[in-house]
């Protein structure tokens, strides 16, 4: 039997520490029934300036040893040799390779295109074009800029086996790839991984497509539910295109991965995927799905089922309150944050305490 577990809280700045401390009422043990510990960590942008950095080294330390974290949206400072973003020391720290996020239609809300069945976004989390090496030179006199970019077999092969083991879990297709035929060394390798990892996965359809046709495609393919494995950037525009197809950024949860030796998630780190939202801070009128989502979405990784049925009874509280009306401004309604949550944690107790009525009937 697991012993409960301890969520590493990593606060934020602006409307992100806002949600944060929103989504932790809903994750309050008193509303979902089961035991949580919390270790809290400020990288707030001043606190993070001030232990230059260290902060989020020991929240990253911290997740390492508990397993499951929750990160408020932060800052990240345009200036060179300021403290950067704590996005990319986390996952450096902890070895995170794969983010996972996962556009779904939200109730009531009519998308901006006809899409109902979930869409994720499976991508790489590490190397591609991100932190690749610029630099420019002069040549017959023109300018020319150079990128070195790479990624690795084991970071491929992560996000292959993850995604083909998620399509699994949820009935879904594998969808999209990477457009090897441009870059048949580079993003070959991706595309080899993706396909090796098909045959050992034979029950999940699996349907390869240029990263181009995806985007074309994914505009008339409302009725699948999908898993589109990606390289890093074309993963980060693919996952921002996907969750607003659904009507709002603010209807999904971001997840980074760590895996272990069997490709299974050994480090859980929740965020949204949007950012501080400053304009909207302190005004209480913003949209904390995407945090309390998240929330829910660690305790689903938990074995225990308490926690996966506060994860589940989150989930649909969430999707039940804006189907039923009470929506924030970005989803045309008039309710404050703070009503929002009030509303997801009076229907979170209610379903809770109908299950435990009903026994193994109600889960």
């Amino acid at each position: 039997m697991s012993t409960h577990p301890t969520i590493v809280v990593m606060e934020g700045d602006q409307t992100g520490q806002e949600l944060l401390l929103e989504a932790l009422r809903v994750l309050d043990p008193a509303v979902i029934g089961a035991p949580l510990d919390f270790l809290r960590f400020d990288l707030s942008l001043e606190n993070r300036r001030r232990t230059n950095n260290q902060v989020v080294y020991d929240a990253a330390r911290a997740m390492v040893e508990h397993r499951y974290g929750l990160k408020a949206a932060t800052i990240t400072p345009e200036t060179a040799g300021d403290v950067g973003s704590p996005n990319a020391i986390l996952r450096k720290e902890i070895d995170g390779t794969v983010i996972v996020r996962t556009g779904r239609r939200i109730p009531g809300i009519a998308p901006p295109v006809g899409v109902f069945a979930p869409i994720s976004v499976v991508r790489m989390a590490v190397d591609d074009a991100y932190g690749a090496k610029e630099w420019r030179e002069t040549a017959d006199g023109d300018e020319v800029a150079f990128r070195t970019e790479r990624i690795s077999r084991k970071v491929c092969r992560g996000v292959a086996e993850y995604a083909f083991q998620y399509a699994q879990r949820i009935g879904a297709k594998v969808f999209g790839g990477p457009k090897f035929t441009v870059s048949p060394v580079y993003e070959g390798m991706f595309k080899e991984e993706l396909d090796a990892a098909s045959k050992r996965y034979p029950g999940v359809p699996y349907e390869p497509q240029l990263i181009d046709a995806t985007y074309a495609l994914l505009l008339v393919k409302a009725g699948e539910a999908l898993v589109i494995p990606a390289l890093n950037r074309d993963g980060d525009c693919l996952s921002d295109l996907v969750l607003q197809m659904f009507g709002s950024i603010a209807g999904s949860e971001s997840i980074l991965l760590a895996l272990d030796e069997q490709w299974q998630p050994k480090v859980i780190m929740a965020e949204a995927p949007h950012g501080t939202a400053p304009t909207l801070f302190g005004k209480n009128v913003a949209n904390p799905m995407a945090m309390i989502l998240a929330g829910a979405a660690l305790l689903a990784h938990h074995p225990d089922k308490p926690y996966q049925q506060a994860s589940r009874a989150i989930y649909e509280a969430t999707l039940e309150a804006v189907m039923s009306g009470v929506r924030t401004a970005d989803l045309g309604g008039g309710t404050t944050t703070t009503e929002f949550t009030d509303e997801v944690i009076r229907r979170v107790r209610t379903k809770l305490e109908v299950w435990s009525t009903l026994g193994d009937a109600g889960r």
